[in-house]
Formats: C-alpha cells, sequence, structure tokens
C-alpha cells in the first residue's frame, strides 16, 4: 500500500526530505529543540472547525513562531459565528493522520487549506510528516501546489501579540 503522504509529495514534483524522528518528540517544540531548528522555519498544520449545521473544517498552516488568529481571521473569513480547534479525534478522523504528524500533503482533496502569508516567506519549512515519527522539509513554494491552498495575509499573529 503506497504512502498518501509521500505520494502526494511526489505528485507535486518538488524536491523534499522525510526526517525521521521520535515520536515521542514530534510536538514541535520538541522537535525544534531536539532537533536543532527553529520554530521559525516550522509549521504547524491545525484542523479549525466552524461550529455550523453542517460543520465546516478548514487545515491552517502557520509558523510555530506565531499563534493562528482563530477567533478572529479564521472565523471571519469562514463566515461563521463560532470556531475552535478540531479535537484530536476530529483531526484524525476528518484528516487521516494524528496530531502532531499533521501535514498539508494527502489531506482530502474537499479539505480547503488555509496557508499564513509568513509561511510563504521562508527558504524552507518543516511540517508534519503524517505520522509522529517523520517530518517533511521541503520550499514553502511546493504547498503552493497543492490544489486546495489558499495563502492568506495575517491568518496567524506573532506569539507576543496572541
Amino acid at each position: 500500500m503506497s504512502d498518501p503522504v509521500i505520494a502526494a509529495i511526489e505528485g507535486l514534483g518538488v524536491e523534499f526530505e522525510m526526517i525521521p524522528c521520535d515520536p515521542d518528540l514530534a510536538d514541535t517544540a520538541q522537535f525544534c529543540e531536539a532537533y536543532g531548528y527553529s520554530l521559525d522555519e516550522s509549521a504547524n498544520t491545525i484542523l479549525v472547525v466552524g461550529k455550523s449545521d453542517p460543520r465546516v473544517y478548514v487545515a491552517c498552516v502557520v509558523l510555530a513562531s506565531t499563534r493562528l488568529d482563530v477567533n478572529g481571521r479564521v472565523k471571519k473569513k469562514l463566515g461563521i459565528r463560532r470556531t475552535s480547534f478540531a479535537s484530536a479525534e476530529e483531526s484524525a478522523e476528518i484528516t487521516g493522520m494524528i496530531m502532531g504528524g499533521v501535514t498539508p500533503f494527502g489531506l482530502p482533496a474537499n479539505l480547503p487549506v488555509w496557508v499564513d502569508g509568513l509561511v510563504m516567506t521562508r527558504e524552507r519549512i518543516v511540517l508534519g510528516g503524517g505520522t509522529r515519527d517523520r517530518k517533511v522539509v521541503a520550499a514553502p513554494a511546493a504547498l503552493g501546489l497543492l490544489p486546495s491552498v489558499e495563502v492568506i495575509p495575517d491568518l496567524a499573529r506573532p506569539l507576543e501579540q496572541a
């Protein structure tokens, strides 16, 4: 059986590297500290749920040095009164991936992916690898090749302003 994350990245025709990691160190801050990466070159993929009927989901990609503006920018763009971070269970059900491994590569085709504009300014980014035992390193331009991606300025705020 093929790996959907690797198949998705290879299908884009971009250079990438898979980095193995200890699953206990998969959470971004721990990973960066243990493996020598900065929070400014690492990005988190966060599933947000719009609490409407039916529920609406969006995957948001933000630098680890920022905080997703879920109650401001995301809520306004979704046009929904109530939003929140999806639970670990919801995230696994919708993405097919567990927290600490969620990546924009290999997500369901009908799931929108919103990328904060700052992510696109980096030379390279470290993202989840689909599982907790690996990370993907690629140029941010790879994200722009995904069919469901929209780059959104100010989707996140610096941590000190969050």
